[in-house]
């Protein structure tokens, strides 16, 4: 893999000076690469007009499944700073750092910044009962033992001010002389950060329920860590399954029956088909929760940033949690 990405360079690279006047010239300013969205929003907030941020991830596009092209393998090449999220979803970074990586001025892996959680499986959940079974019997010799991390750590707004300050840092080491705007721009962006994880916790103080269920995946376990909230889900943060299962749907199904839960939650750019079941044989009504590893190309072409959609996810907890 690593010579293949060495390949690609090289074509592309040797393309670009076949056509030189593809290349824009050097105006100063700092090239930032991101992969995903979060860390874009965070880059340009901080950053300011001192730089150009590049997206990786196209709006729209689901993030487990992205592979990078050649012509991403030179973007990042040639970034100044170079920022990634980290985890088993981008296992490929490594193998173009290894082919790329002397190129570039500065890589932020941001899964080292913040306290990492390991992914859990809770009731109901699919794949719950073979996870349990898993962790009940002992390890053969060969079989892996690996401890999986969640890897949406965006979602809480704290880790979210955490990792604006790692940017921040990269951004001063990269460009000294504008270090003092990059850390204005920082702290006002980190002081509205705390206050969004103020009306939050001033939400759950004042919530009548602790339990969000989510008739879909669930990548907002950092989040639900931030504020103590239980939740219920038909899959695990970075699940691939479209379908669940019938013991899985009957739990949801029963789970809100019992417990009263007015609403049910699909998160992202997912199907509202498992919702809709629930909601069809519940009640429930069907709200969205924005976990931001993507956002659609309406949202990111109308220039919603990660603060205007975490206050949606406010505004569908308050109907929630009531």
């Amino acid at each position: 893999m690593k010579r293949l990405w060495a390949l690609a360079l090289c074509a592309v690279l040797l393309a670009g000076c076949a056509a030189p006047a593809a290349e824009p010239p050097d105006d100063g300013r700092l090239q930032i690469v991101t992969t995903l969205f979060p860390y874009y929003d965070f880059a340009r907030a901080v950053a300011g007009d001192r730089a150009d941020v590049t997206l990786l991830l196209s709006p729209g596009r689901e993030a487990h499944s992205f592979e990078p092209t050649p012509l991403d393998a030179v973007r990042i090449s040639r970034a100044d700073v170079f920022v990634y999220n980290g985890g088993e979803s981008e296992a490929w970074v490594d193998d173009l750092l290894d082919a790329a990586g002397a190129n570039i001025g500065t890589v932020l892996c941001m899964m080292d910044h913040v306290d990492a959680l390991e992914e859990e499986f809770v009731e109901g959940m699919q794949g719950a009962e073979e996870e349990h079974d898993h962790e009940g019997h002992d390890h053969e010799d060969g079989d892996s033992d690996e401890i999986e991390y969640d890897e949406h750590i965006w979602t809480s707004p704290r880790n979210a001010a955490a990792l604006c300050e790692a940017i921040c840092g990269a951004l001063c080491d990269a460009d000294a002389a504008n270090a003092a705007a990059y850390r204005a721009n920082c702290g006002a962006y980190t002081a509205e950060l705390r206050a969004l994880d103020g009306r939050f916790r001033a939400l759950r103080e004042g919530a009548a329920r602790d339990l969000l269920v989510f008739a879909d995946r669930m990548p907002l376990l950092y989040f639900c860590d931030a504020y103590d909230l239980r939740y219920r889900a038909a899959f695990h943060g970075c699940s691939g399954d479209t379908e669940p299962s019938l013991a899985t749907l009957k739990y949801l199904i029963d789970k809100v029956s019992q417990e009263h839960i007015p609403v049910v939650y699909t998160v992202d750019l997912d199907s509202r088909k498992i919702a809709e079941a629930v909601s069809e044989s519940t009640g429930a009504s069907i709200e969205r929760l924005y976990s931001l590893q993507t956002v659609s190309r309406a949202d990111f072409d109308a220039n919603e940033t990660y603060i205007t959609l975490m206050e949606r996810n406010l505004k569908a907890l308050e109907k929630g949690l009531a």
